[in-house]
């Protein structure tokens, strides 16, 4: 990935923040304290399945993984065209809510943490993100572009994202060897590999960075992104955050693939990305 970076052309690097230049060399700076200047949102309750060391995350915690609750959002077709009305409904599904803990390879993303205690993200870092691995994938032959999650939440936003896009979904379980070993019936050899997080994602990650195949992951507060080349700053855990995130990518590799010229040419909504709740179906 550190070589796509290098050749890209200088406007296309203004996307990138000058800040992350830590995550994309592989260095690592020291966690900031949590910021003072708080204020209050509606927040997504989120997991924390991390078990890190002290020096690797700020302040422990714990708390339930769910959905984040938002308002009833305007009509998408409408709320389009409109850039004020598209960033309010992004930002009404809880998107940059993060969890209670922050790493020191997140720190960067995080703007404030909330009177709850919650990490808010930078949703301008999201977004230029989005743009940046948009183009990556826009230059590379997206049935060689694996994703994955091993998030039950995951699964509805990138079968919509692979039914759209054509690129290759993994559900489930991701089998040992998928990316390393020749032998298994489903090996892939792909070209560059999107996880939904870094850490229930491990498997993918470690197999990827093996071959020497770019990693793309969306990533929260609490995530460890040594072995990600590109970081996607986003709730990881709420299922209207990953419709939500899936869906801007989705939106912006049908741009770059000549599919659509404007948002409002989406053939999908956001609540299409959606995962469904298990009582919602029976």
């Amino acid at each position: 990935m550190e070589q796509y970076i290098m050749n890209m052309k200088p406007e296309e690097l203004d996307s990138l923040n000058n800040s992350n230049n830590e995550h994309l060399d592989k260095t690592v700076n020291d966690a900031t304290s949590k910021p003072e200047d708080e204020e209050s949102t509606n927040t997504t309750s989120n997991a924390d399945e991390t078990s890190e060391t002290s020096d690797q995350i700020e302040q422990p915690g714990l708390v339930d993984e769910g959905s984040s609750s938002s308002s009833e959002m305007v009509e998408q077709s409408e709320s389009l065209e409109d850039p004020n009305n598209l960033e309010k409904m992004i930002l009404s599904t809880g998107i940059r809510v993060g969890t209670p803990i922050k790493t020191k390879f997140m720190t960067s993303f995080i703007t404030r943490a909330n009177p709850e205690g919650l990490y808010i993200l930078d949703i301008s870092k999201t977004l230029a993100r989005i743009d940046v691995a948009a183009k990556f994938i826009g230059r590379t032959n997206i049935a060689n572009v694996a994703v994955t999650s091993a998030r039950e939440y995951g699964k509805t936003p990138i079968e919509k994202f692979c039914e759209l896009t054509g690129a290759r979904g993994i559900f489930g379980r991701f089998m040992p060897g998928t990316f390393t070993n020749p032998s298994l019936p489903k090996y892939l050899e792909p070209e560059i590999v999107i996880v939904t997080d870094p850490q229930a994602d491990e498997q993918a990650v470690l197999e990827a960075t093996r071959a020497g195949v770019p990693v793309i992951a969306l990533s929260n507060s609490d995530n460890i992104t040594s072995k990600v080349d590109l970081v996607i700053p986003s709730n990881n855990r709420g299922r209207k955050a990953l419709a939500t995130v899936y869906w801007l990518l989705t939106k912006e590799v049908l741009k770059k693939q000549g599919k659509i010229k404007s948002d409002s040419e989406m053939p999908l909504t956001i609540d299409d990305f959606e995962a469904k709740l298990v009582e919602e179906l029976i």
